[in-house]
C-alpha cells in the first residue's frame, strides 16, 4: 500500500506569514532537562516554540523545516537559534546521537502516511543521544460531524488510511487514533500522556490534541 500524499512545500511557504501554530508545551516535562541541554525542533515552522524554549534558558537549539520560507521566517524571529532547512526530508544533516531532546509539534499530522511517519520516527531515534527525550504534540481523530465526513470522504485515496483528509486549502492532512502512536513509539519509553485541547492551524479552537514524552531506550 503506498502512502498518502504530502502537502507541498509552496504550501508550507505560503503559510509562514497566514497562519498561526498553537500547539502548547507543555515546560513542566522539561524541568529536569539541562538549559544546555542540545534540542532539535523537527518541523519548527517559523520558530515559535524554539523563541518560548529561549525564554525558558534554553541555549543550544535548531530548528529544521521543508519550508525554506519557513525557515527564513524562523532566522528573523529568533537569530540566536540555528535552522536548516530539510533537503530531503526526514533525513538530517546531523550524526548519529546527536541531539538530547527532539520536539515534533503537529508534525505527524503533516505527514499523512504510515510508511513516511514511521521513518521520521526512526530518524529522530537516529539522532537522538542514548536517554534522549522525544517529545510529540499532535491530533487525534475528532469525533464532530465534519471531521467525520471528510475522513470517509478521502479514506483509501492513495491508499491513505482512515483519519487522512484535505483541508479547504489544499492541505493532506491527518487525524490518528491514539493506540496509533504505540507502534509509532517502539525503541522509546513512554514517560508521560496529555490530552490538551488545542487551535488547529486554520482556526478551529476546540480539537482533541494528544502529547507524549518518550525516552530513547
Amino acid at each position: 500500500m503506498s502512502d498518502a500524499p504530502g502537502t507541498s512545500i509552496a504550501y508550507w511557504d505560503a503559510a509562514a506569514t497566514t497562519k498561526t501554530f498553537t500547539h502548547p508545551l507543555h515546560l513542566p516535562w522539561l524541568d529536569g532537562v539541562d538549559r544546555d541541554a542540545a534540542v532539535l525542533d523537527y518541523g519548527c515552522g517559523y520558530g515559535r516554540t524554539l523563541a518560548t524554549l529561549h525564554e525558558e534558558g534554553f541555549g543550544n537549539l535548531t530548528g529544521a523545516d521543508i519550508s525554506p520560507r519557513m525557515i527564513a521566517e524562523a532566522r528573523r524571529r529568533q537569530p540566536a537559534s540555528t535552522f536548516a532547512v530539510l533537503d530531503a526530508p526526514p533525513a538530517l544533516d546531523a550524526a548519529d546521537g546527536s541531539f538530547d531532546l527532539v520536539l515534533l509539534l503537529a508534525v505527524l499530522t503533516c505527514v499523512p502516511g504510515d510508511e513516511a511517519q514511521h521513518g521520521l520516527v526512526r530518524e529522530v531515534h537516529r539522532v537522538l543521544k542514548p536517554g534522549g527525550l522525544l517529545y510529540i504534540s499532535d491530533l487525534l481523530l475528532q469525533e464532530d460531524a465534519r471531521n467525520r465526513e471528510r475522513y470517509a470522504r478521502f479514506a483509501g485515496r492513495h491508499g491513505s488510511a482512515y483519519g487522512v483528509f484535505e483541508t479547504s486549502d489544499g492541505a493532506v492532512c491527518r487525524h490518528h487514533p491514539a493506540d496509533h502512536f504505540t507502534s509509532l513509539l517502539a525503541g522509546f519509553t513512554v514517560t508521560g500522556t496529555r490530552r490538551p485541547t488545542v487551535a488547529t492551524m486554520n482556526g478551529h479552537a476546540s480539537a482533541a490534541g494528544i502529547q507524549f514524552l518518550a525516552r530513547k531506550d
